[in-house]
């Protein structure tokens, strides 16, 4: 086992944040041009929850809340290569990072150059 990474399966660290706006670039919600903040982020899955994008449909069952039960529609989640962060002009962007004099890091968006 020459070749074999040391350290084991590490988490995959993800460029996106919370709360930050995206638009989907592939998928079912890509010929609208959907555009969204992230509500939520699973790294060990690699999939983010974007406001208003993949919504299905959830049946409950009848409670003392909802006699008669109700069907909830919510978010679910998408793989995030499917989505690319949306930059001041509004249009999509690929995210880099840099490097401050005071160490630490920033993120910017390499259509503008501009942080993010």
């Amino acid at each position: 086992m020459k070749n074999a990474k040391k350290g084991g399966n590490k988490k995959p660290k993800l460029k996106l944040r919370k709360n930050d706006l995206v638009q989907v670039i592939a998928g079912n919600d890509r010929e609208e041009k959907v555009t969204g903040r992230i509500l939520a982020i699973d790294p060990d899955k690699m999939q983010v929850v974007v406001e208003g994008v993949n919504i299905r449909k959830r049946h409950q069952r009848p409670t003392q809340e909802h006699p008669e039960g109700t069907i909830l529609e919510r978010e679910m989640p998408i793989h995030y290569s499917n989505v690319q962060l949306v930059a001041d002009n509004g249009k999509p962007t690929r995210l880099g990072s840099r490097t401050e004099e005071n160490g630490s890091k920033t993120r910017i968006a390499r259509s503008t150059g501009s942080e993010v």
